[in-house]
């Protein structure tokens, strides 16, 4: 992995060719005053200074001599060009907060992105680009710097702005990092923000994703990706390794009585893997559903893994019955987990927590292991803490 922060001396360095070659000059114009010359075509009275003038002053700028705003190294460019943004555009520019890697925090005198990331992708042989349609203006840019070198600038491919539903948050940067100091986001990965540090904190694999957005094609008109297609593909990535737990929200206590009531359940860790085994889940005297799987009085009902019940008088009585029940009858099959021992579970959505309580088997399971609470969705485990797990929500 690259970082910019490590190799500033090499970018200092071509910037030193480009001064020798008289391709780029030191300017102390305020921008107000550039930005107006620019529109205008006019040149800076700096840019015809000699290579010597400017290498002295670039020096300068790297000694720290200059406060931000006073100094910039420009490359020239076409003061007539048609884009007023590609005319002489800056290179380098003084910086006077350091930089938070103790490696680079000396520094004051940094490179801008064109320069950078131009300069490292002929260094490292890059030979295509793929980039967002608003930087366009990045490859006309940096053709300038590759000419001077005598370079092959890269084939470039524009993908125009890709919007994704299932968010009330739009996806930028500055809006997300207010929200954050506001203290309304928790950070980059809280399950309400549109990005890749959320989604992955998710428990969604990075294939996914990119299964997805190849999916969409090239294009340079804005584009709408649909969660529903990362949540799809992501399914079909977790859904084989992911054994199966319960949890229960809102639980409702419902006494558990009868001749017949066997003493645990013993539902599969995964339906289609019999070698994994099953969970043993005691029994006692009462088991938690939730509310809406109570059915009326006198109906049957199966308690997955652990049997078949009547709703009698706000109690299950067992009844011995088979799985034909289920089969046969239609009997519904519904979740449930142990009344006096659970695990708590703050489950972090994109719409907000949800709590609820597990079976006591969650509490084992590893941090960042991708589960399935049946009936409910597929989630990730973030951390045991306590008396509690947290699992951050990843689709249905």
């Amino acid at each position: 992995m690259l970082r910019a922060s490590d190799r500033v001396e090499t970018y200092y360095e071509y910037a030193r060719e480009l001064i020798e070659m008289g391709e780029a000059y030191t300017c102390d114009l305020p921008a107000e005053e550039f930005s107006e010359r620019k529109r205008e075509g006019e040149p800076s009275p700096n840019r015809d200074k000699d290579p010597e003038t400017v290498r002295a002053e670039f020096e300068a700028m790297i000694d720290g001599e200059y406060a931000s705003g006073e100094m910039v190294l420009r490359i020239k460019t076409d003061m007539q060009h048609k884009n007023p943004a590609l005319r002489d555009w800056v290179a380098f520019r003084m910086i006077d907060t350091p930089h938070p890697r103790e490696a680079a925090a000396d520094y004051r005198c940094w490179p801008m992105l064109d320069f950078q990331s131009g300069i490292d992708d002929h260094l490292t042989g890059i030979t295509h680009i793929i980039r967002g349609i608003d930087l366009q203006d990045s490859a006309k840019r940096q053709q300038f710097v590759y000419d001077y070198f005598d370079w092959e600038y890269p084939e470039v491919l524009h993908w125009g702005h890709v919007q994704i539903d299932a968010y009330d948050i739009d996806i930028s940067t500055s809006t997300i990092k207010e929200l954050i100091d506001a203290g309304d986001l928790d950070g980059w990965d809280d399950p309400r923000a549109p990005t890749l540090q959320s989604i992955r904190r998710r428990g969604i694999r990075g294939e996914a994703v990119v299964e997805s957005m190849i999916g969409l094609g090239m294009s340079t008109t804005d584009v709408d990706l649909a969660m529903s297609s990362i949540y799809a593909n992501n399914r079909d990535i977790v859904d084989d390794e992911a054994n199966r737990y319960f949890l229960v929200r809102d639980g409702q206590q419902v006494p558990v009585v009868g001749d017949e009531k066997p003493a645990a359940g013993t539902p599969p860790l995964h339906p289609n893997h019999e070698d994994r085994g099953t969970r043993e889940i005691p029994v006692d005297d009462a088991v938690l559903v939730e509310p809406a799987d109570l059915p009326d009085e006198g109906e049957r009902i199966w308690l997955k893994g652990y049997g078949c019940v009547r709703y009698e008088d706000e109690a299950f009585v067992a009844t011995g019955d088979d799985i034909d029940a289920v089969r046969e009858e239609g009997v519904e099959v519904i979740h449930w987990v142990p009344a006096d021992e659970t695990v708590s579970v703050k489950m972090r959505t994109p719409e907000g927590d949800v709590l609820g309580e597990a079976e006591p088997a969650v509490a084992e399971t590893a941090v960042d292991e991708v589960i399935q609470f049946e009936r409910i969705g597929f989630v990730r485990v973030d951390n045991h803490a306590g008396d509690e797990s947290v699992v951050y929500y990843t689709h249905d």
